[in-house]
């Protein structure tokens, strides 16, 4: 889904998908079955063992690497109508890897496991109607597969669904909507989701205004390492709205926003500098060290 970046003052609503996800498997090869005997079941036709077998091949695990062996065994099973090798084999044509790419056969190996109600392949067929890949660009298509995904509980195309909602590609515009749909993706640890809550709140769009709970939704995806939520969290700390007004805590996260290369947080920290004492800024960069030092391995 196409990236869109609406500058709201201080804040800024990211509005925008993911690319196709790769899902290998919701089940892997048995740990006490040896690469041998799961080739003798393949070999043997179980679709089962064809998909796991090229789950090996894919990963090199117990088997040298190999995308051509990997896609030729999830094509066995596909053709089976294993809708996890059908998945699969779809995203090896898409990326190119083992087959020649191909949008369209991409297309055609999606739609087979989505209509067997496979969430990945539902996800994935909505962004490449989303994006006009292997079929013509259609958003109430890639409303309809985001939805079905959606529905299942998949956090990204809940997301998706939450921007088409917001744009009004697909669907009516509905702030609403928008909203219930980031909440329903923020709630499952989306941190975009998380991040355009927290705006939503911050603009009253959709739900009542409430910049307790923008913070709230800000922090969240900040903790996640997301730069826009920190420097919009920065921003909340400067001007005291959903928190106590504290500079130093403002500089910490304008800081960390502005460690990603976020040109708004560079300007916005430089700034900030010329007006705070020399204790806020040691206190601010101190609290940068924390946080960064207690989260580098999960924002990674």
């Amino acid at each position: 889904m196409r990236s869109l970046f609406v500058l709201i003052v201080f804040s800024a609503l990211f509005l925008g998908g993911c690319a196709p996800i790769w899902q290998k498997t919701e089940s892997i090869p048995n740990a006490a079955e040896s690469v041998e005997q799961i080739r003798e079941k393949a070999e043997q036709g179980d679709a089962a063992a064809q998909f796991n077998l090229g789950v090996l091949y894919y990963d090199g695990q117990g088997v040298q690497q190999n995308y051509k062996q990997a896609a030729a065994w999830y094509r066995k099973a596909a053709e089976k109508g294993h809708a996890m090798a059908q998945t699969n084999i779809g995203m090896m044509y898409e990326q190119g890897q083992g087959v020649p790419q191909s949008n369209s056969q991409a297309v055609a190996w999606y739609r087979k496991a989505a209509d067997q109600g496979s969430l990945v392949a539902q996800f994935n067929l909505g962004v490449m109607y989303d994006e006009g890949h292997g079929v013509p660009q259609d958003d109430k298509q890639a409303n309809v597969w985001y939805r079905k995904a959606a529905d299942q509980g998949d956090a990204a195309a809940q997301f998706n669904l939450g921007v088409m909602y917001y744009e009004g590609r697909g669907v009516q515009q509905d702030y609403n909507q928008a909203a219930a749909w980031y909440r329903k993706a923020a709630e499952q640890g989306h941190k975009k989701a998380q991040f355009n809550l927290g705006v939503m709140y911050s603009e009253g769009q959709g739900v009542q205004q409430d910049y307790s709970q923008a913070v709230a939704w800000y922090r969240k995806a900040a903790d996640q390492g997301h730069d826009k939520a920190q420097f919009n969290l920065g921003v909340m700390y400067k001007k005291g709205q959903g928190v106590p007004q504290d500079y130093a805590q403002a500089y910490m996260w304008t800081n960390l926003a502005a460690a990603h290369g976020f040109e708004n947080a560079i300007t916005s920290r430089d700034s900030l500098v010329k007006k705070l004492t020399a204790s806020q800024i040691e206190e601010g960069q101190r609290l940068s060290r924390e946080w960064t030092a207690k989260h580098q391995q999960s924002v990674q």
